[in-house]
């Protein structure tokens, strides 16, 4: 196992206890840091005798690879999306399609390192609150690993193909009166009293393993850094996770510079957008989040600082997308790559539109979207604007008139 140490992000204090997710000394959010000595003696291809995916990159991962707990995570595929591209304007657009993980997202990129380091320290219950895909994915690595799960749903406010997966993987499932951020509240009360071991975006751990979409990006891109990566942003902790990875990258000498990290929110769940757009470092919670985007529609993004800063260092940009651009860039994405999205995936995707018009983004960028979710998540939002089907009798003559029309 790499080693590293716990220290939270905003004293600097170290932190012991690996059942804590905030500093017991200010209450702020924590981070893992990684000792990076060992790696600045190898190369990217040293690694290339692992198959593609989060455990390719165990030397920068705070877990032992003896110990995983894993389901093929990762090594999902960089499309260079042409016709995508042309249709808004930027030409070298990539798409990241983080749909085609295990549970069809990319939160089993930290799920593998969350639940191993769950295992390491002996947890038998885990736990979080979700809008879908971290209960899923959690649903599904317990599984694997043997323990019990609870999840903490806000009641109403979740997609049913998400809902079902963690169902179907043995979870047991509570239906939380109010938001995601009343869900949560919950679930950190039921950790602090040791009933479960959190395993939402505010462990540490999670984010680790999110870095390795960074990782293979580069990875497939040969090293050769994108002028831009955009990415949606509801709880945050993707895109410092992706900034972590880039900070690790250029500590150990594979890359030179920082691709502009670029968060888009739903305009009805956007307060790191509004942060952003308003030049703070903190920003201030939407006590009413709403959007088509059930992924992103989070109030209060755990990693919302994180964020910031991931944005600010990067020289990148954030900006807000409205619920019918992020149901055409879907239709869009489908239509010209053949590549099926959920809503909040989308985002991405329409922002870069967006930016694209307003003159943000240069034609001539190389970017890579971030696309976080399959679109079978969340079936219902796949038919909103679609062509219904058209009756047709069993006759060639009938056929033809109708495709022909």
């Amino acid at each position: 196992m790499a080693s590293h140490s716990v220290v939270c992000w905003d004293c600097g204090s170290a932190v012991e206890d690996p059942h804590l997710s905030v500093c017991p000394r200010c209450k702020g959010l924590l981070t893992i840091r990684m000792d990076l000595e060992p790696v600045k003696e190898m190369r990217p291809e040293d690694l290339r005798g692992e198959r593609m995916g989060v455990w390719r990159y165990a030397p920068f991962m705070p877990a032992d690879p003896a110990n995983k707990v894993s389901i093929q995570e990762g090594g999902t595929p960089l499309y260079r999306a042409s016709s995508l591209g042309e249709a808004i304007g930027v030409p070298g657009t990539h798409v990241k399609f983080e749909g085609l993980n295990p549970t069809g997202s990319f939160k089993d990129r930290g799920m593998t390192i969350g639940v191993t380091h769950a295992r390491e320290i002996g947890a038998k219950v885990v736990g979080c609150a979700s809008t879908g895909n971290t209960s899923a994915s959690l649903a599904a690595y317990a599984a694997k690993a043997g323990m019990d799960c609870a999840v903490f749903l806000p009641a109403g406010k979740v997609a049913a193909g998400k809902l079902a997966q963690a169902l179907f993987f043995g979870a047991k499932v509570l239906s939380v009166d109010g938001s995601f951020d009343d869900a949560l509240d919950l679930a950190r009360r039921m950790a602090d009293e040791r009933m479960i071991y959190l395993l939402n975006s505010i462990n540490p751990y999670r984010p680790e393993g999110q870095k390795s979409v960074l990782f293979e990006i580069m990875d497939q891109l040969s090293y050769e850094v994108p002028d831009r990566i955009v990415l949606p942003v509801g709880n945050a902790a993707n895109i410092w996770a992706v900034y972590k990875a880039i900070k690790e990258l250029e500590e150990v000498g594979w890359i030179d510079r920082a691709p502009m990290l670029t968060g888009i929110q739903a305009e009805g769940s956007a307060p790191v957008a509004r942060a952003f757009a308003s030049g703070s470092a903190d920003f201030v919670p939407e006590e009413h989040p709403e959007t088509v985007a059930t992924a992103i529609r989070i109030g209060n993004p755990v990693s919302g600082r994180k964020a910031l800063r991931a944005i600010y260092d990067t020289g990148g940009f954030s900006a807000t997308v409205s619920d019918d651009e992020i149901l055409a860039a879907q239709r869009l994405l489908g239509r010209t790559e053949g590549v099926c999205v959920e809503p909040a995936s989308a985002a991405s995707v329409a922002g870069l539109a967006k930016l694209r018009r307003e003159g943000v983004v240069d034609r001539g960028e190389r970017v890579v979207c971030i696309c976080t979710g399959n679109g079978l998540k969340d079936p219902d939002s796949m038919t909103l604007g679609a062509r219904a089907p058209m009756r047709c009798g069993s006759s060639v003559e009938e056929a033809a008139r109708i495709l022909s029309g």
